[in-house]
């Protein structure tokens, strides 16, 4: 993630383990979504069973990172930019901590389906969805670490298309029920599963939302496209100012020497 270097390397320090912890705890949550569907898909109960561990780590991950957060803006009462990238690693958390819990439910479910039948109705479109979810998820987080407006607002725009894939999906399965009752019971868990993949989405647009409002300085929640256009627009001109202004001034006397011989 890009910032500005300050005066007070500890307070660069502090500000940087933040990002570090959060792009972690991010690459953890993911990689849990990404264990729940195999599980799923593969009926293996132990990796379910590893998934609904583990979420105990990805809890004492946003402890630690609450309290990190607070203790950094009690000590360097951070402004301005400084202070919109700690409260979107603040918010950012929240959504990450979800993230975890809709991995455990997928989880819960891999391990009720795996008792009910052999029958793999409904893991295409899990895989699917879940293929599109976690795109939106890895690109969500590399747009937070490189501080890209860009890549964030296509994640929102994506959010629609895993939305329009939910709601198809759900039609598929409701019409497998009419036509066949005997798998009520697995294909309403599948439904479940798709239900938590397409929330994943909506935390994953949310992380993009706030690496918009990092940057721009606006709020673009609830916001329709033109709004988040204009401030993508104005995010990219301020990454642009602010490269401009870190840039190193040329030394003008080696400059003069370099013509006069």
């Amino acid at each position: 993630m890009q910032s500005d270097k300050h005066i007070s390397k500890s307070f660069d320090q502090d500000l940087d383990e933040a990002i570090r912890l959060f792009l972690y705890m991010g690459d953890s949550a993911a990689n849990q979504v990404a264990k729940a569907v195999h599980a799923l898909i593969d009926k293996d109960e132990v990796l379910a069973q590893e998934v609904i561990d583990m979420d105990f780590e990805i809890n004492r991950m946003e402890v630690e990172l609450d309290e990190h957060i607070l203790l950094l803006v009690a000590k360097r009462q951070p402004a301005a930019s400084d202070l919109r990238l700690v409260m979107s690693i603040s918010k950012g958390v929240v959504d990450l901590e979800r993230i975890g819990d809709e991995a455990v439910k997928i989880a819960q479910m891999a391990s009720k389906i795996a008792l009910q039948s052999k029958s793999s109705y409904g893991y295409a479109e899990v895989q699917h969805l879940s293929n599109q979810v976690r795109l939106m998820l890895h690109n969500a987080l590399e747009a937070f670490s490189q501080s890209n407006a860009e890549q964030a607002f296509e994640v929102m725009r994506n959010d629609d298309v895993v939305n329009d894939e939910y709601q198809s999906a759900i039609r598929a399965l409701m019409t497998y029920i009419m036509e066949d009752s005997r798998h009520v019971s697995k294909v309403i868990n599948v439904m479940w599963v798709l239900r938590a993949l397409e929330r994943i989405g909506d935390h994953a647009q949310n992380l993009a939302e706030l690496v918009i409002n990092y940057i721009s300085g606006q709020d673009v929640r609830h916001s329709d496209y033109t709004k988040v256009e204009k401030a993508v627009q104005e995010a990219n001109d301020r990454m642009a100012a602010r490269q401009i202004s870190t840039t190193s001034v040329p030394d003008f006397e080696s400059l003069d020497k370099d013509t006069n011989q």
